[in-house]
């Protein structure tokens, strides 16, 4: 008996279900988004309210997760520093893939002389050490959520750049891109009804793997103070406001790295499930 006629997307779809770890990476990060994008609106507390009187309380029916050294409800900052947070993550891989793909699909469709400059650059992009350029972008533009972006994704490209490239570069030697310029296509129509469906796959792995290493980069930047600015907040700013305070009040450290912990290793589990879910090779 034949087996139905499925697409690759539909294909991809079957076999990421089936990847129980992967869907429960999935609902979890959902849930994490709707922890992040709900209780602000529901709770009575605000998060940058300042309470005096209720400063480093415990958790408790009140304060779920306690309350800081002035007062303000955690539960609500750990939800409004997630979203910050996931923003940021989110963006900063937007950000990535978009320069990363548009410059790898140049270099490896255009190849010869145009190929050899462009990844001479890219080269030289990736012999820069990557948290040297953010710390030194943070100090020199200021802390805000703009120039957190853009220092972490002013370099960051170039790895996307270069599995774009070597994508696009199998893809341009293939029979039906020949057919399809001997059909008097241009380059644009080639690269965006042919080349993009065909990586597109790749590069969807490559954002759901890039967005971790993006909120780690943040919080890792919040540590040190080169985060976010007050009253706004995010995980890392909570886990820095926290860690002088871990010998006494260690609830205040606890929520923020276990958000951080779980939604990095959720976007982890997924991306690895989409990876196997978006590989023809595993297709039957």
């Amino acid at each position: 008996m034949l087996r139905p006629s499925i697409t690759f997307w539909q294909d991809s779809w079957r076999r990421f279900k089936k990847n129980k770890v992967a869907v429960i990476a999935a609902i979890l990060l959902i849930a994490i988004g709707i922890f992040t994008l709900v209780v602000p609106m529901i709770s009575p507390n605000d998060f940058a309210k300042i309470n005096t009187v209720d400063k480093n309380l415990s958790p408790s029916a009140k304060y779920w997760f306690g309350t800081d050294e002035l007062g303000r409800d955690l539960f609500v900052r750990v939800a409004i520093g997630g979203r910050i947070s996931i923003i940021i993550g989110i963006c900063c891989t937007m950000v990535q893939v978009l320069v990363g793909t548009l410059y790898g699909g140049i270099s490896g469709y255009f190849g010869g002389i145009v190929d050899d400059i462009m990844m001479r650059i890219v080269e030289i992009i990736g012999s820069i050490p990557y948290l040297v350029v953010v710390i030194l972008i943070s100090l020199i533009m200021g802390k805000s959520v703009f120039a957190l972006v853009f220092a972490m994704t002013v370099i960051a490209w170039d790895n996307t750049a270069r599995l774009v490239r070597g994508q696009v570069m199998q893809l341009k030697e293939m029979e039906f891109i020949h057919a399809e310029r001997a059909l008097g296509s241009g380059p644009s129509r080639i690269i965006i009804k042919h080349m993009l469906p065909n990586v597109l796959g790749i590069i969807i792995v490559r954002a759901t793997l890039s967005v971790p290493g993006f909120i780690f980069t943040e919080a890792f930047l919040s540590y040190i103070g080169l985060g976010v600015v007050p009253p706004d907040t995010s995980w890392g700013a909570l886990a820095a406001a926290a860690q002088q305070k871990l010998m006494f009040y260690p609830y205040m450290l606890f929520y923020p790295c276990l958000f951080i912990s779980l939604t990095m290793l959720a976007f982890t589990l997924m991306g690895d499930g989409l990876t196997d879910a978006l590989d023809p090779k595993l297709r039957q």
